[in-house]
Protein backbone atom coordinates (compact mmCIF):
# COMPACT_ATOMS: atom_id res chain seq x y z
CA UNK A 1 0.00 0.00 0.00
CA UNK A 2 1.20 3.51 -0.80
CA UNK A 3 2.13 5.79 2.08
CA UNK A 4 0.09 8.69 0.71
CA UNK A 5 -1.89 10.19 -2.14
CA UNK A 6 -1.89 13.27 -4.32
CA UNK A 7 -5.32 14.68 -5.17
CA UNK A 8 -4.99 17.04 -8.17
CA UNK A 9 -8.16 19.04 -8.83
CA UNK A 10 -8.64 21.29 -11.88
CA UNK A 11 -11.58 23.66 -12.04
CA UNK A 12 -12.65 24.52 -15.61
CA UNK A 13 -14.98 27.48 -15.75
CA UNK A 14 -15.79 30.46 -17.95
CA UNK A 15 -18.68 32.91 -17.69
CA UNK A 16 -21.54 32.47 -20.11
CA UNK A 17 -20.63 34.58 -23.14
CA UNK A 18 -22.67 34.10 -26.29
CA UNK A 19 -23.68 36.87 -28.67
CA UNK A 20 -25.64 35.65 -31.72
CA UNK A 21 -26.69 39.25 -32.33
CA UNK A 22 -23.14 40.01 -33.54
CA UNK A 23 -21.03 38.42 -36.27
CA UNK A 24 -18.12 38.23 -33.83
CA UNK A 25 -17.60 39.28 -30.26
CA UNK A 26 -14.40 39.96 -28.31
CA UNK A 27 -15.31 38.11 -25.11
CA UNK A 28 -16.18 34.92 -27.03
CA UNK A 29 -12.41 34.66 -27.54
CA UNK A 30 -12.16 33.74 -23.85
CA UNK A 31 -13.75 30.41 -24.74
CA UNK A 32 -11.80 29.93 -27.97
CA UNK A 33 -8.46 30.61 -26.28
CA UNK A 34 -9.30 28.23 -23.43
CA UNK A 35 -10.25 25.44 -25.86
CA UNK A 36 -7.06 25.83 -27.92
CA UNK A 37 -4.61 26.53 -25.12
CA UNK A 38 -6.01 24.58 -22.16
CA UNK A 39 -8.82 22.06 -22.71
CA UNK A 40 -7.52 20.37 -25.86
CA UNK A 41 -3.88 20.35 -24.66
CA UNK A 42 -5.09 18.65 -21.47
CA UNK A 43 -7.11 16.14 -23.48
CA UNK A 44 -4.03 15.39 -25.59
CA UNK A 45 -2.02 14.79 -22.41
CA UNK A 46 -4.71 12.42 -21.10
CA UNK A 47 -4.82 10.59 -24.44
CA UNK A 48 -1.03 10.21 -24.46
CA UNK A 49 -0.88 8.94 -20.91
CA UNK A 50 -3.61 6.41 -21.60
CA UNK A 51 -1.90 5.23 -24.79
CA UNK A 52 1.35 4.78 -22.85
CA UNK A 53 -0.45 2.81 -20.11
CA UNK A 54 0.50 5.36 -17.44
CA UNK A 55 -1.57 5.06 -14.27
CA UNK A 56 -2.97 8.51 -13.47
CA UNK A 57 -6.04 9.99 -11.82
CA UNK A 58 -7.23 13.54 -11.22
CA UNK A 59 -10.44 15.49 -10.77
CA UNK A 60 -11.88 17.94 -13.29
CA UNK A 61 -14.71 20.29 -12.40
CA UNK A 62 -16.76 21.43 -15.40
CA UNK A 63 -18.97 24.43 -14.77
CA UNK A 64 -22.51 24.40 -16.23
CA UNK A 65 -21.84 27.59 -18.21
CA UNK A 66 -18.74 26.04 -19.78
CA UNK A 67 -20.59 22.78 -20.47
CA UNK A 68 -23.31 24.72 -22.26
CA UNK A 69 -20.88 26.75 -24.35
CA UNK A 70 -18.85 23.68 -25.36
CA UNK A 71 -22.04 22.08 -26.67
CA UNK A 72 -23.38 25.22 -28.38
CA UNK A 73 -23.48 24.81 -32.18
CA UNK A 74 -23.05 28.54 -32.87
CA UNK A 75 -19.94 28.73 -30.68
CA UNK A 76 -18.59 25.48 -32.13
CA UNK A 77 -18.90 26.94 -35.63
CA UNK A 78 -17.26 30.19 -34.61
CA UNK A 79 -14.48 28.31 -32.86
CA UNK A 80 -13.60 26.40 -36.02
CA UNK A 81 -13.41 29.69 -37.92
CA UNK A 82 -11.19 31.06 -35.15
CA UNK A 83 -8.89 28.03 -35.32
CA UNK A 84 -8.59 28.12 -39.11
CA UNK A 85 -7.59 31.79 -38.86
CA UNK A 86 -4.88 30.88 -36.35
CA UNK A 87 -3.46 28.24 -38.69
CA UNK A 88 -3.53 30.74 -41.55
CA UNK A 89 -1.74 33.35 -39.42
CA UNK A 90 0.94 30.85 -38.36
CA UNK A 91 1.60 30.02 -42.01
CA UNK A 92 1.82 33.71 -42.78
CA UNK A 93 4.28 34.13 -39.91
CA UNK A 94 6.53 31.38 -41.29
CA UNK A 95 6.93 33.50 -44.43
CA UNK A 96 7.35 36.80 -42.56
CA UNK A 97 10.09 35.43 -40.30
CA UNK A 98 12.08 33.68 -43.04
CA UNK A 99 15.14 35.84 -42.24
CA UNK A 100 14.73 35.35 -38.49
CA UNK A 101 15.46 31.64 -37.93
CA UNK A 102 14.67 31.60 -34.20
CA UNK A 103 11.29 33.23 -34.77
CA UNK A 104 10.54 31.11 -37.81
CA UNK A 105 11.20 27.96 -35.78
CA UNK A 106 8.60 29.14 -33.29
CA UNK A 107 6.16 30.04 -36.07
CA UNK A 108 6.45 26.47 -37.32
CA UNK A 109 5.90 25.24 -33.78
CA UNK A 110 2.66 27.23 -33.54
CA UNK A 111 1.46 25.92 -36.87
CA UNK A 112 2.01 22.35 -35.65
CA UNK A 113 0.24 23.13 -32.39
CA UNK A 114 -2.79 24.70 -34.09
CA UNK A 115 -3.04 21.84 -36.58
CA UNK A 116 -2.77 19.35 -33.73
CA UNK A 117 -5.54 21.14 -31.86
CA UNK A 118 -7.72 21.01 -34.97
CA UNK A 119 -7.07 17.31 -35.46
CA UNK A 120 -8.02 16.55 -31.86
CA UNK A 121 -11.15 18.70 -32.09
CA UNK A 122 -12.23 16.93 -35.26
CA UNK A 123 -11.39 13.48 -33.87
CA UNK A 124 -13.91 14.09 -31.10
CA UNK A 125 -16.37 15.69 -33.57
CA UNK A 126 -16.15 18.98 -31.72
CA UNK A 127 -17.52 17.36 -28.54
CA UNK A 128 -14.91 17.90 -25.83
CA UNK A 129 -17.32 16.65 -23.18
CA UNK A 130 -17.17 13.29 -24.94
CA UNK A 131 -13.38 13.34 -24.63
CA UNK A 132 -13.52 14.10 -20.92
CA UNK A 133 -16.16 11.45 -20.35
CA UNK A 134 -14.01 8.86 -22.14
CA UNK A 135 -11.29 9.33 -19.54
CA UNK A 136 -13.88 9.32 -16.76
CA UNK A 137 -15.15 5.94 -17.92
CA UNK A 138 -11.56 4.68 -18.10
CA UNK A 139 -11.12 5.60 -14.43
CA UNK A 140 -8.58 8.38 -14.94
CA UNK A 141 -10.78 11.44 -14.59
CA UNK A 142 -13.28 12.15 -11.82
CA UNK A 143 -15.77 14.65 -13.24
CA UNK A 144 -17.68 17.02 -10.96
CA UNK A 145 -19.45 20.33 -11.36
CA UNK A 146 -20.24 23.62 -9.65
CA UNK A 147 -23.09 26.11 -9.24
CA UNK A 148 -25.31 26.91 -12.23
CA UNK A 149 -23.69 30.22 -13.15
CA UNK A 150 -20.84 30.11 -10.64
CA UNK A 151 -22.76 32.30 -8.21
CA UNK A 152 -20.80 33.18 -5.07
CA UNK A 153 -22.92 31.24 -2.58
CA UNK A 154 -21.97 33.00 0.70
CA UNK A 155 -23.34 36.31 -0.56
CA UNK A 156 -26.40 34.70 -2.21
CA UNK A 157 -27.31 33.13 1.14
CA UNK A 158 -29.69 36.00 1.83
CA UNK A 159 -32.05 33.62 0.03
CA UNK A 160 -31.66 29.89 0.70
CA UNK A 161 -33.75 29.33 -2.40
CA UNK A 162 -31.21 31.19 -4.54
CA UNK A 163 -28.41 29.00 -3.18
CA UNK A 164 -30.36 25.79 -3.70
CA UNK A 165 -31.29 26.87 -7.21
CA UNK A 166 -27.66 27.49 -8.12
CA UNK A 167 -26.64 24.08 -6.77
CA UNK A 168 -29.44 21.98 -8.19
CA UNK A 169 -29.57 23.55 -11.66
CA UNK A 170 -25.80 23.20 -11.84
CA UNK A 171 -26.03 19.49 -11.05
CA UNK A 172 -28.96 18.98 -13.44
CA UNK A 173 -27.05 20.63 -16.30
CA UNK A 174 -24.05 18.40 -15.67
CA UNK A 175 -26.23 15.29 -15.47
CA UNK A 176 -28.15 16.09 -18.66
CA UNK A 177 -24.93 16.56 -20.63
CA UNK A 178 -22.63 13.91 -19.10
CA UNK A 179 -25.21 11.22 -18.44
CA UNK A 180 -24.52 10.70 -14.73
CA UNK A 181 -24.79 12.67 -11.51
CA UNK A 182 -21.64 14.03 -9.86
CA UNK A 183 -20.88 13.14 -6.26
CA UNK A 184 -18.49 16.07 -5.73
CA UNK A 185 -18.98 19.81 -5.98
CA UNK A 186 -16.68 22.74 -6.58
CA UNK A 187 -17.81 25.65 -4.43
CA UNK A 188 -17.49 28.79 -6.60
CA UNK A 189 -14.40 30.69 -5.43
CA UNK A 190 -14.19 28.00 -2.69
CA UNK A 191 -16.81 30.07 -0.86
CA UNK A 192 -18.18 28.19 2.17
CA UNK A 193 -20.41 29.06 5.11
CA UNK A 194 -21.86 26.76 7.81
CA UNK A 195 -25.18 25.20 6.71
CA UNK A 196 -24.10 25.08 3.08
CA UNK A 197 -23.21 21.44 3.71
CA UNK A 198 -26.94 20.73 4.20
CA UNK A 199 -27.82 22.19 0.80
CA UNK A 200 -25.09 20.06 -0.76
CA UNK A 201 -26.29 16.92 1.00
CA UNK A 202 -29.89 17.43 -0.14
CA UNK A 203 -28.58 17.64 -3.72
CA UNK A 204 -26.74 14.32 -3.41
CA UNK A 205 -23.23 15.74 -2.99
CA UNK A 206 -20.73 13.76 -0.90
CA UNK A 207 -17.67 16.04 -0.88
CA UNK A 208 -16.40 19.51 -1.73
CA UNK A 209 -13.19 21.54 -1.60
CA UNK A 210 -12.22 24.51 0.56
CA UNK A 211 -9.17 26.66 1.12
CA UNK A 212 -6.69 25.73 3.84
CA UNK A 213 -7.94 27.96 6.65
CA UNK A 214 -11.48 26.55 6.44
CA UNK A 215 -10.17 23.42 8.20
CA UNK A 216 -7.49 25.08 10.30
CA UNK A 217 -10.20 27.31 11.82
CA UNK A 218 -12.98 24.71 11.92
CA UNK A 219 -15.14 24.25 15.02
CA UNK A 220 -12.73 21.51 16.03
CA UNK A 221 -9.56 22.76 14.29
CA UNK A 222 -7.31 20.16 12.72
CA UNK A 223 -3.56 20.16 13.23
CA UNK A 224 -2.90 19.47 9.56
CA UNK A 225 -5.07 19.48 6.46
CA UNK A 226 -3.91 16.37 4.59
CA UNK A 227 -7.13 14.51 5.37
CA UNK A 228 -10.82 15.43 4.99
CA UNK A 229 -13.27 16.23 7.75
CA UNK A 230 -16.90 15.18 8.06
CA UNK A 231 -19.23 18.19 8.29
CA UNK A 232 -21.53 16.16 10.53
CA UNK A 233 -23.86 14.95 7.80
CA UNK A 234 -21.43 12.68 5.90
CA UNK A 235 -20.50 15.48 3.50
CA UNK A 236 -16.70 15.65 3.43
CA UNK A 237 -14.55 18.76 3.11
CA UNK A 238 -11.11 18.51 1.50
CA UNK A 239 -8.81 21.49 2.05
CA UNK A 240 -6.22 22.92 -0.30
CA UNK A 241 -2.65 22.23 0.75
CA UNK A 242 -1.27 25.75 0.42
CA UNK A 243 2.37 24.73 0.96
CA UNK A 244 2.34 22.37 -2.04
CA UNK A 245 -0.02 24.43 -4.22
CA UNK A 246 2.23 27.47 -4.04
CA UNK A 247 4.88 25.75 -6.16
CA UNK A 248 2.46 26.02 -9.07
CA UNK A 249 0.15 28.83 -7.97
CA UNK A 250 2.43 31.56 -6.68
CA UNK A 251 2.99 34.40 -9.15
CA UNK A 252 6.19 35.35 -7.35
CA UNK A 253 8.11 32.12 -6.94
CA UNK A 254 5.93 29.40 -8.49
CA UNK A 255 7.24 27.35 -11.39
CA UNK A 256 5.35 29.33 -14.09
CA UNK A 257 7.29 32.51 -13.23
CA UNK A 258 10.65 31.07 -14.29
CA UNK A 259 12.37 32.87 -17.19
CA UNK A 260 12.81 29.62 -19.12
CA UNK A 261 9.07 29.61 -19.74
CA UNK A 262 7.08 31.51 -22.33
CA UNK A 263 5.78 35.00 -21.60
CA UNK A 264 1.99 35.20 -21.80
CA UNK A 265 1.68 38.95 -22.22
CA UNK A 266 3.80 39.33 -25.39
CA UNK A 267 1.60 38.52 -28.37
CA UNK A 268 1.93 39.49 -32.04
CA UNK A 269 -1.68 40.63 -31.98
CA UNK A 270 -0.47 43.68 -30.09
CA UNK A 271 3.04 43.94 -31.53
CA UNK A 272 2.79 43.76 -35.32
CA UNK A 273 1.55 46.41 -37.75
CA UNK A 274 -2.22 46.80 -37.78
CA UNK A 275 -2.58 46.35 -41.54
CA UNK A 276 -0.73 43.00 -41.28
CA UNK A 277 -2.59 41.64 -38.26
CA UNK A 278 -6.02 43.13 -39.11
CA UNK A 279 -7.57 39.95 -40.64
CA UNK A 280 -6.86 38.08 -37.40
CA UNK A 281 -8.17 40.51 -34.79
CA UNK A 282 -11.65 41.67 -33.90
CA UNK A 283 -13.23 43.80 -36.65
CA UNK A 284 -9.77 44.41 -38.06
CA UNK A 285 -9.06 47.14 -35.52
CA UNK A 286 -9.46 45.89 -31.96
CA UNK A 287 -6.27 44.10 -31.03
CA UNK A 288 -6.55 40.72 -29.31
CA UNK A 289 -4.28 37.84 -28.39
CA UNK A 290 -3.55 35.54 -31.31
CA UNK A 291 -1.79 32.84 -29.28
CA UNK A 292 1.47 33.40 -31.15
CA UNK A 293 4.05 34.61 -28.65
CA UNK A 294 7.79 34.65 -29.33
CA UNK A 295 9.41 35.68 -26.07
CA UNK A 296 10.34 34.04 -22.81
CA UNK A 297 9.70 35.60 -19.41
CA UNK A 298 12.20 38.37 -18.91
CA UNK A 299 14.07 38.94 -15.70
CA UNK A 300 13.42 42.33 -14.16
CA UNK A 301 15.43 45.03 -15.94
CA UNK A 302 16.58 42.76 -18.77
CA UNK A 303 15.67 42.78 -22.48
CA UNK A 304 13.24 40.33 -24.04
CA UNK A 305 14.76 37.10 -25.30
CA UNK A 306 13.45 34.63 -27.82
CA UNK A 307 11.60 31.66 -26.34
CA UNK A 308 13.67 28.45 -26.44
CA UNK A 309 11.45 25.33 -26.29
CA UNK A 310 14.34 22.96 -25.54
CA UNK A 311 15.30 25.00 -22.46
CA UNK A 312 11.66 25.05 -21.38
CA UNK A 313 11.46 21.26 -21.68
CA UNK A 314 14.51 20.87 -19.47
CA UNK A 315 12.92 23.18 -16.89
CA UNK A 316 9.65 21.22 -17.07
CA UNK A 317 11.52 18.06 -16.14
CA UNK A 318 13.31 19.75 -13.24
CA UNK A 319 10.13 21.36 -11.93
CA UNK A 320 8.15 18.12 -12.18
CA UNK A 321 10.85 16.27 -10.21
CA UNK A 322 10.94 19.06 -7.63
CA UNK A 323 7.15 18.97 -7.24
CA UNK A 324 7.15 15.23 -6.59
CA UNK A 325 10.01 15.73 -4.13
CA UNK A 326 8.07 18.43 -2.26
CA UNK A 327 5.01 16.17 -2.11
CA UNK A 328 7.10 13.34 -0.67
CA UNK A 329 8.57 15.62 1.98
CA UNK A 330 5.06 16.75 2.90
CA UNK A 331 4.05 13.11 3.07
CA UNK A 332 6.85 12.34 5.51
CA UNK A 333 6.02 15.34 7.69
CA UNK A 334 2.34 14.40 7.92
CA UNK A 335 2.65 10.63 8.11
CA UNK A 336 2.74 10.47 11.92
CA UNK A 337 -0.06 13.00 12.48
CA UNK A 338 -3.00 10.86 11.37
CA UNK A 339 -3.75 7.16 11.52
CA UNK A 340 -4.48 6.66 7.82
CA UNK A 341 -2.45 7.52 4.71
CA UNK A 342 -2.53 11.25 4.00
CA UNK A 343 -4.08 12.85 0.93
CA UNK A 344 -2.47 16.04 -0.38
CA UNK A 345 -5.14 18.10 -2.16
CA UNK A 346 -3.97 20.67 -4.71
CA UNK A 347 -6.76 22.51 -6.55
CA UNK A 348 -6.10 24.92 -9.41
CA UNK A 349 -7.99 26.82 -12.07
CA UNK A 350 -7.71 24.59 -15.13
CA UNK A 351 -6.95 27.59 -17.36
CA UNK A 352 -3.60 27.99 -15.61
CA UNK A 353 -2.46 24.90 -17.50
CA UNK A 354 -1.73 25.90 -21.08
CA UNK A 355 -3.40 29.30 -21.22
CA UNK A 356 -1.55 31.28 -18.55
CA UNK A 357 1.26 28.74 -18.18
CA UNK A 358 2.03 27.52 -21.70
CA UNK A 359 4.09 24.60 -20.45
CA UNK A 360 1.55 23.56 -17.80
CA UNK A 361 0.02 20.55 -19.60
CA UNK A 362 3.46 19.11 -20.36
CA UNK A 363 4.50 19.64 -16.75
CA UNK A 364 1.38 17.77 -15.64
CA UNK A 365 2.21 14.96 -18.07
CA UNK A 366 5.68 14.66 -16.57
CA UNK A 367 4.37 14.67 -12.98
CA UNK A 368 2.00 11.79 -13.75
CA UNK A 369 4.77 9.77 -15.37
CA UNK A 370 7.03 10.27 -12.37
CA UNK A 371 4.29 9.32 -9.91
CA UNK A 372 3.45 6.20 -11.91
CA UNK A 373 6.90 4.88 -10.94
CA UNK A 374 6.86 6.24 -7.39
CA UNK A 375 6.68 3.66 -4.59
CA UNK A 376 5.45 6.01 -1.87
CA UNK A 377 2.99 8.38 -3.50
CA UNK A 378 0.24 7.92 -6.07
CA UNK A 379 -2.55 10.02 -7.52
CA UNK A 380 -6.11 9.53 -6.39
CA UNK A 381 -9.46 11.30 -6.22
CA UNK A 382 -11.68 12.23 -3.30
CA UNK A 383 -14.27 9.44 -3.83
CA UNK A 384 -11.54 6.80 -4.29
CA UNK A 385 -9.92 7.90 -1.04
CA UNK A 386 -13.24 7.97 0.82
CA UNK A 387 -14.04 4.48 -0.43
CA UNK A 388 -10.86 3.21 1.24
CA UNK A 389 -11.04 5.35 4.38
CA UNK A 390 -14.60 6.10 5.45
CA UNK A 391 -14.18 7.38 9.02
CA UNK A 392 -12.99 10.95 9.50
CA UNK A 393 -13.13 13.60 12.26
CA UNK A 394 -16.39 15.54 12.56
CA UNK A 395 -16.09 19.32 12.51
CA UNK A 396 -17.61 22.34 10.78
CA UNK A 397 -15.31 24.22 8.37
CA UNK A 398 -15.01 27.94 8.96
CA UNK A 399 -16.72 30.45 6.69
CA UNK A 400 -14.11 31.20 4.05
CA UNK A 401 -13.15 31.58 0.40
CA UNK A 402 -9.95 31.51 -1.57
CA UNK A 403 -8.54 34.67 -3.10
CA UNK A 404 -7.16 37.77 -1.42
CA UNK A 405 -7.29 37.49 2.40
CA UNK A 406 -9.48 34.38 2.18
CA UNK A 407 -12.77 35.78 3.49
CA UNK A 408 -14.79 36.88 0.46
CA UNK A 409 -13.13 40.28 0.16
CA UNK A 410 -12.44 39.85 -3.55
CA UNK A 411 -16.15 39.46 -4.24
CA UNK A 412 -17.47 42.04 -1.77
CA UNK A 413 -15.56 45.33 -1.85
CA UNK A 414 -15.83 48.96 -2.85
CA UNK A 415 -15.59 48.13 -6.58
CA UNK A 416 -18.51 45.70 -6.68
CA UNK A 417 -20.60 45.81 -3.50
CA UNK A 418 -23.20 48.01 -5.24
CA UNK A 419 -24.44 45.01 -7.24
CA UNK A 420 -25.72 42.89 -4.37
CA UNK A 421 -28.86 44.84 -3.37
CA UNK A 422 -30.00 44.54 -7.00
CA UNK A 423 -29.25 40.81 -7.09
CA UNK A 424 -31.08 40.20 -3.81
CA UNK A 425 -34.06 42.24 -4.99
CA UNK A 426 -34.27 40.26 -8.24
CA UNK A 427 -34.09 36.95 -6.35
CA UNK A 428 -36.82 38.08 -3.97
CA UNK A 429 -39.05 39.22 -6.83
CA UNK A 430 -38.49 35.94 -8.64
CA UNK A 431 -39.49 34.01 -5.55
CA UNK A 432 -42.65 36.07 -5.21
CA UNK A 433 -43.47 35.55 -8.89
CA UNK A 434 -43.28 31.82 -8.45
CA UNK A 435 -45.39 31.86 -5.30
CA UNK A 436 -48.07 33.93 -7.02
CA UNK A 437 -48.20 31.69 -10.09
CA UNK A 438 -47.82 28.29 -8.44
CA UNK A 439 -51.57 27.57 -8.39
CA UNK A 440 -52.39 29.42 -11.57
CA UNK A 441 -52.81 27.73 -14.91
CA UNK A 442 -50.31 29.64 -17.02
CA UNK A 443 -50.28 29.90 -20.79
CA UNK A 444 -47.33 28.64 -22.78
CA UNK A 445 -46.23 32.25 -23.29
CA UNK A 446 -46.35 32.98 -19.55
CA UNK A 447 -44.44 29.80 -18.79
CA UNK A 448 -41.72 30.79 -21.26
CA UNK A 449 -41.50 34.27 -19.77
CA UNK A 450 -41.26 32.92 -16.20
CA UNK A 451 -38.52 30.48 -17.22
CA UNK A 452 -36.62 33.22 -19.02
CA UNK A 453 -36.91 35.53 -16.03
CA UNK A 454 -35.33 32.81 -13.91
CA UNK A 455 -32.49 32.44 -16.44
CA UNK A 456 -31.82 36.18 -16.22
CA UNK A 457 -31.63 36.05 -12.42
CA UNK A 458 -29.18 33.15 -12.53
CA UNK A 459 -26.98 34.80 -15.15
CA UNK A 460 -26.87 38.04 -13.17
CA UNK A 461 -25.70 36.11 -10.09
CA UNK A 462 -22.47 34.90 -11.73
CA UNK A 463 -19.44 35.61 -9.53
CA UNK A 464 -17.38 36.44 -12.63
CA UNK A 465 -18.77 39.96 -12.92
CA UNK A 466 -17.83 40.98 -9.36
CA UNK A 467 -14.42 39.35 -9.83
CA UNK A 468 -13.76 41.27 -13.05
CA UNK A 469 -14.86 44.54 -11.48
CA UNK A 470 -12.35 44.05 -8.69
CA UNK A 471 -9.58 42.89 -11.04
CA UNK A 472 -10.20 45.82 -13.39
CA UNK A 473 -9.63 43.78 -16.56
CA UNK A 474 -12.85 43.94 -18.62
CA UNK A 475 -14.81 46.12 -16.23
CA UNK A 476 -17.10 47.76 -18.78
CA UNK A 477 -18.17 44.41 -20.20
CA UNK A 478 -18.75 42.97 -16.71
CA UNK A 479 -20.95 45.90 -15.71
CA UNK A 480 -22.88 45.72 -18.97
CA UNK A 481 -23.48 41.98 -18.68
CA UNK A 482 -24.75 42.39 -15.14
CA UNK A 483 -26.97 45.38 -15.85
CA UNK A 484 -28.27 43.79 -19.06
CA UNK A 485 -29.37 40.65 -17.21
CA UNK A 486 -31.03 42.67 -14.47
CA UNK A 487 -32.75 44.84 -17.08
CA UNK A 488 -34.00 41.72 -18.88
CA UNK A 489 -35.36 40.35 -15.62
CA UNK A 490 -37.03 43.65 -14.72
CA UNK A 491 -38.63 43.82 -18.17
CA UNK A 492 -39.93 40.26 -17.95
CA UNK A 493 -41.10 40.79 -14.38
CA UNK A 494 -43.19 43.78 -15.41
CA UNK A 495 -44.54 42.00 -18.50
CA UNK A 496 -45.57 38.97 -16.47
CA UNK A 497 -47.22 41.08 -13.79
CA UNK A 498 -49.19 43.07 -16.35
CA UNK A 499 -49.78 40.05 -18.60
CA UNK A 500 -48.42 42.02 -21.55
CA UNK A 501 -45.75 39.71 -22.88
CA UNK A 502 -44.23 40.61 -26.24
CA UNK A 503 -43.57 37.23 -27.83
CA UNK A 504 -41.12 38.61 -30.39
CA UNK A 505 -38.98 40.25 -27.72
CA UNK A 506 -39.25 37.17 -25.51
CA UNK A 507 -38.01 35.03 -28.42
CA UNK A 508 -35.05 37.39 -28.84
CA UNK A 509 -34.13 36.95 -25.16
CA UNK A 510 -34.53 33.18 -25.43
CA UNK A 511 -32.23 33.19 -28.46
CA UNK A 512 -29.54 35.28 -26.79
CA UNK A 513 -29.68 33.46 -23.43
CA UNK A 514 -30.51 29.90 -24.38
CA UNK A 515 -28.77 28.31 -21.41
CA UNK A 516 -30.60 25.76 -19.20
CA UNK A 517 -33.15 24.61 -21.83
CA UNK A 518 -34.87 22.26 -19.36
CA UNK A 519 -35.37 24.90 -16.67
CA UNK A 520 -38.85 24.97 -15.12
CA UNK A 521 -39.95 27.73 -12.76
CA UNK A 522 -42.35 25.26 -11.11
CA UNK A 523 -39.38 23.40 -9.63
CA UNK A 524 -38.32 26.68 -8.08
CA UNK A 525 -41.73 27.05 -6.46
CA UNK A 526 -41.27 23.80 -4.58
CA UNK A 527 -38.08 25.15 -3.04
CA UNK A 528 -39.69 28.46 -2.14
CA UNK A 529 -42.19 26.65 0.03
Amino acid sequence: MKQGYLNIVLHAHLPYVRHPEYDSFFEENWLFEAISECYIPLIRVFDRLENDAVNFTLTLSLSPTLITMLRDELLQSRYQQYLNKRIELAEKEIIRTRKQPHYQKLARLYRRLFIGVKETYQRYNGDLLCAFKKHHVAGHLELITTAATHGFLPVLNVSKTAVQQQIEIGIATFTDNLGFSPTGFWLPECGFYPELENSLASAGIHYFFTDTHALLEATDPVEQINAPINCGNAVMAFARNADISQYVWSSEYGYPSNNAYREYYDDIGFELALDYIAPYILDGKNRVNTGIKYHRIAEEGSDKQCYAPHEAREKINRDAKDFVKQCQQQLEQSANMIERPVIITVPFDAELFGHWWFEGPEWLDRVFRLLDKNTQLETTTAPAYLKQYAQHPIAMPAASSWGDEGYSSYWINEENDWIYPFLHQAAEQMEQLVVDFKHVTVSNLQRRALNQALRSVLLAQASDWSFIMKAGTATDYAKKRLTDQLARFNYLHECIRKNRIDEHYLLALETMDNIFPAIDFKDYSERVL
